[in-house]
């Protein structure tokens, strides 16, 4: 049936019953945090631009590899206690234990102290090992000890940060997000600007440091209960942090691992310059996506677990929030992929041409990886430590063996078919496994929009790589438009009608002649 688009408008709030609201809220607290995401990037961005204008490749090399070793070692001594503290304060907030969340916050930050200080101490004391594995030579041991510094803080700001999401103070913590942006930038660039490349891990401090102060500024604003802390009650639910957070630890562990040796292989085996490229493609390959992952993470984890008894509500959440991410995810990604060489010359600079067919394949992956995590999510709330573990680690075993096959055999953009490769495989393995676990079965609505997005994506793809330049651009620009006017239909649809201002109503009738190919899902109609 035909409508206008003031019906399309009117019937986001009519036809879906209270999906609206729920769609409403996955769209409110995403929007949220990807507000907040936008002016991190945006001083990401800055921070980055810096590196490449004054220190150029090997800068970029240099700080990819000191930020992997860092993201590694916070993993292994880390023990996922920010991730598990996230469930048991949402579980204990969901049954209004106020005195539990207190243990809790109390515990989580002791042990994010004493782990903190076991990090530090790891780096300093392999320094010189950890600079011969990752530089070659000795040479950089005083910086990778001087990392220490950097992942106790990032530690130690993890209880903080875990104590606000539990809560799920998205308005918290998109401030946060905000403030300890624009301190790391404040802080990390005059480092790089006046030290060079000896400024690159004095400026990971800073970045750390900054983060905690933040974190610690908000935190401070939930009011708990004054406990007395027994030395069984410590060690009782220390005890069960950790057993939670041996598969956050472990997938950590393994993705920070898998980019490490990434980034080892291509040093030996293309150079340093061609690290620097391929550090560069993956920033901007999940620039864009990273914010909706982030709230994924941030606020849809805490909200699943606080459901995880519940499969019906579970299965829902999952098709609704996949619904929204890939509706907000991919035209951006489109357009990247799209304009791919502006983009990598606007962010970075005209000497990272070589990465931009990597960026390409990238892009693919971040859409497939979209589709891949809210399904893992539920395993993760739901307790499923083995599971998890086992997919992590055949998910690793994959990436680094493919990689490893294709850099030889294709060249740097190898690693970017590798981690498409990896996303298609996980997707499927997710989807049978979350099936076995719930019941979960995609929508239909969801598959045909799954398909629509994979499809443009696949196709802008192969114009830009097997054509020439203004064909290409003309069919990428085309699919780009065609996923951004469709995600638009959507999104209109889902949210409820008071959001969108009356100025703007004239226009989406103008835009959206045509009712969109999918409707709300039969189960949400009232």
């Amino acid at each position: 049936m035909k409508e206008n688009g003031e019906d399309v408008v009117a019937k986001g709030t009519t036809e879906s019953g209270t999906s609206d609201s729920r769609y409403g809220d996955i769209i409110k607290s995403t929007s949220l945090i990807g507000a907040s995401s936008i002016v991190n990037v945006a001083m990401s961005v800055i921070r980055l631009k810096v590196l490449a204008v004054y220190l150029g490749p090997s800068g970029i090399a240099l700080f990819g590899i000191y930020n992997v070793l860092l993201d590694l070692t916070s993993s292994m001594v880390g023990f996922g206690v920010q991730s598990s503290g996230v469930r048991q304060v949402a579980v204990s907030v969901s049954s209004d234990d106020k005195a539990k969340v207190a243990r809790i916050e109390r515990v989580l930050s002791l042990t994010s102290w004493i782990l903190g200080a076991l990090g530090a101490g790891v780096l300093i004391a392999f320094a010189r090992p950890l600079s011969t594995l990752s530089f070659g030579n000795e040479a950089r041991a005083s910086g990778v000890a001087l990392l220490g510094f950097a992942l106790m803080l990032r530690i130690v700001a993890g209880a903080p940060s875990a104590l606000i999401q539990g809560h799920r103070r998205i308005g918290d913590l998109a401030r946060m997000t905000v403030l300890g942006a624009v301190l790391n930038t404040v802080a990390a660039i005059p480092l790089v600007y006046f030290l060079g490349e000896d400024g690159i891990v004095p400026s990971l401090i800073a970045v750390a440091l900054t983060s905690w102060i933040a974190a610690h500024w908000y935190a401070r604003k939930i009011a708990l209960p004054r406990i007395r802390l027994s030395w069984s009650d410590f060690t009782a639910e220390t005890r069960l942090l950790l057993q939670l957070g041996f598969a956050f630890m472990a997938s950590g562990l393994l993705t920070a691992g898998s980019a490490f040796v990434i980034r080892v292989f291509i040093v030996q085996l293309n150079g340093v310059e061609a690290a620097g490229n391929y550090q560069a493609a993956w920033a901007l390959g999940g620039i864009y996506v990273g914010f909706i992952l982030q709230s994924m993470g941030t606020d849809f984890y805490p909200r699943l677990s606080a459901v995880s008894n519940d499969d019906e509500a579970c299965n829902r959440m999952v098709n609704e929030q996949s619904r929204v991410s890939i509706l907000l995810a991919g035209p951006g990604l489109l357009a990247t992929l799209a304009l791919s060489p502006l983009v990598m010359a606007v962010f970075y600079s005209t000497q990272f041409a070589d990465a931009v067919p990597l960026l390409r394949w990238f892009c693919l992956g971040m859409l497939l990886r979209v589709v891949a995590w809210p399904m893992g999510f539920v395993v993760l709330a739901k307790g499923k430590q083995k599971i998890f573990f086992w997919t992590e680690v055949a998910a690793a075993v994959l990436q680094v063996g493919l990689t490893w096959v294709l850099l030889r055999t294709v060249g740097l953009a190898g690693a970017g078919i590798a981690f498409v490769a990896l996303y298609a495989w996980h997707g499927l393995l997710m989807y049978y496994l979350v099936r076995r676990i719930s019941g979960f079965r995609m929508t239909q609505e969801y598959l045909l929009l799954m398909g629509l997005f994979v499809g443009l994506t696949g196709l802008v793809l192969l114009a830009v790589e097997l054509l020439p330049f203004w064909p290409g651009l003309v069919v990428a620009l085309i699919g780009t438009a065609i996923g951004s006017w469709f995600s638009l239909a959507q999104l209109v649809r889902l949210v409820p009608q008071q959001w969108i201002p009356n100025q703007l109503r004239p226009i989406i009738r103008a835009v959206l002649r045509h009712e969109p190919i999918l409707s709300a899902p039969a189960a949400d109609r009232a």
